[in-house]
């Protein structure tokens, strides 16, 4: 049995929608791993604890929102997988935790990754094996910093360099905010999600990046 792993719920529900996947066992990541911290140990409770304080809700509530869901791939109900992602960073950080948990688990099987468009089309397809990916998640996520390792495929990586660098105060997006001190955060907010496709980034995350750093440049 093929168990299809889709980033986020939108996704998830467009395809349960179009039958897109003709039946087959669909389940949402509906996380934002870009954004706050995490810890090594995948979907563990100190994995839970430390990103229910990321998104602002208990234990409790992040367990049935986001671990629920994943259930049948935590309890290996699957033949095969499927990853069905976007290009932007957002998804591609995601991809990165999915496919670093199941190399902590030391799933040995190809691996297809679908990489969609916009409205959720396919626009390319991947194969993979997951060997490797729980030290470039180690080093990305929690050292923060690039692996020497090579990273495939090349969308991963790009993925990668854009996450290391989008909060540096050199980054395009910090620059932006900073010379738009005067825009209300509302407004701020949809011109960000317009100009800065490539990051995917949501209102929630832009909201918090733009709290932050204009209490850091007070």
């Amino acid at each position: 049995m093929v168990l299809n792993i889709l980033n986020g719920q939108a996704m998830y529900d467009y395809y349960k929608q179009t039958d897109f996947l003709k039946g087959e066992r669909m389940l949402p990541f509906n996380e934002a791993m870009c954004y706050g911290s995490t810890c090594k140990d995948l979907f563990s409770h100190e994995f839970v604890e430390i990103r229910a304080k990321v998104h602002h809700v208990t234990a409790e509530q992040y367990t049935e929102h986001t671990l629920k869901p994943l259930e049948p791939l935590v309890n290996k109900e699957f033949d095969q997988i499927a990853l069905w992602f976007d290009e932007d960073m957002f998804c591609q950080i995601n991809l990165l935790t999915i496919l670093a948990w199941l190399d902590s688990v030391d799933y040995k099987e190809a691996v297809d990754i679908h990489i969609v468009g916009d409205r959720f089309e396919p626009v390319s397809c991947f194969t993979v094996v997951a060997e490797g990916y729980l030290a470039i998640y180690n080093q990305v996520l929690i050292e923060k910093t690039m692996p020497e390792a090579e990273i495939q495929p090349d969308i991963l990586k790009k993925g990668i360099e854009l996450y290391l660098n989008y909060l540096q105060d050199n980054s395009e997006l910090i620059r932006y905010i900073n010379e738009h001190r005067e825009v209300p955060a509302e407004e701020l907010v949809v011109a960000l999600i317009t100009k800065f496709r490539v990051y995917g980034l949501g209102d929630t995350q832009y909201f918090e990046i733009i709290k932050a750093t204009r209490w850091e440049h007070r």
